[in-house]
């Protein structure tokens, strides 16, 4: 279909209501609008709202506010694709932005993903978060747990877990400029890395590679934590060569703050195309941590880069020591 008034933000209010489990109002849609570049007044959120209801894409939920009908499900799927291309990098780089993580500090908001777990199967997240953890393939050496997160639905729990774009966050903070290039698929055999199977850039997708693989079950998460051999999800970030020395001693002070050290670093490491001017950083996602449990049968379903959030809820409330 064709919309007759500002299609681009028609169809952000949809992609906005599709990402949220409960009716959002005027007021928190505007709010939500601002933070993604649209500047509308809750008036102006409600004359769209009205015209996408006529459309039959939203519905009222009582007093609570609109949520989305399937056909408004499907619209915020295929509306304005090429548009959509650009979405997870920048909201991405929106979230390195807000990043204010001091490794030497220990202080500051990092970059978290967040995990609904259903209260039946805590024991067996645990577990599973844990094998990843104990085995050095997850990006943080723990994890917190809540249960006072207005997004959990009824009888769950939220597992959050250090998201790696807080490595982006720290770099850009010390005035390295970084690009956010890849997610990819991480052969590792006999405990040793390999190399990576497959690539996705980010600024070429609608949808994050970490999760596209981990849904079409492109990962043996399991294996490697049980065997040493298996494919894992990893990130690949760029920094200029000249900013290495400045970068491993940023690496070293997170280090020393639970976060496990990237896998590999250099011009060509593994596979990667070799650059001469561009230093490459390979590191392990925190969503392999959620890949082993969804490998193991736990039915959960996690919002990456779900916001930010001080680093001493995690680290405090986390099992590493």
């Amino acid at each position: 279909m064709t919309f007759e008034r500002s299609e681009r933000k028609s169809v952000e209010i949809l992609r906005i209501l599709s990402e949220q489990q409960e009716p959002l109002g005027a007021k928190r849609l505007s709010e939500l609008m601002a933070e993604r570049g649209f500047s509308m007044s809750d008036r102006a959120v409600q004359y769209y709202l009205q015209y996408l209801d006529e459309q039959g894409f939203t519905r009222k939920v009582g007093n609570k506010g609109r949520v989305l009908t399937a056909e408004g499900f499907s619209e915020a799927g295929n509306a304005l694709v090429d548009d959509r291309m650009g979405y997870v990098i920048s909201r991405l780089e929106q979230l390195s932005f807000n990043v204010s993580f001091d490794p030497k500090t220990r202080t500051g908001d990092i970059a978290y993903n967040l995990t609904y777990v259903p209260y039946d199967e805590i024991e067996a997240v645990t577990r599973a978060y844990d094998e990843v953890i104990d085995r050095g393939y997850s990006f943080f050496q723990g994890y917190s747990v809540t249960d006072n997160d207005p997004r959990l639905p009824p009888d769950t729990v939220g597992f959050i877990s250090a998201c790696s774009i807080t490595m982006d966050g720290v770099l850009q903070k010390n005035g390295i400029g970084v690009d956010i290039v890849y997610g990819g698929r991480f052969r590792i055999a006999g405990h040793q890395p390999i190399c990576f199977d497959d690539l996705i850039r980010y600024r070429g997708t609608t949808i994050d590679p970490l999760q596209l693989f981990i849904n079409a079950g492109l990962t043996s998460v399991d294996s490697l934590v049980h065997t040493g051999s298996g494919v894992a999800l990893a990130n690949v970030r760029e920094v200029t060569v000249q900013a290495r020395e400045r970068v491993e001693g940023i690496i070293d002070d997170m280090a020393d703050c639970g976060f496990v050290r990237p896998v590999g670093i250099g011009t060509s490491p593994f596979n990667l195309r070799t650059d001469p001017y561009r230093l490459s950083i390979v590191f392990f996602s925190g969503m392999n941590l959620v890949a082993n449990a969804i490998e193991q049968g736990c039915n959960v379903t996690t919002d990456i880069g779900a916001g930010i959030i001080p680093f001493s809820k995690i680290a405090d409330n986390s099992n590493w020591r």
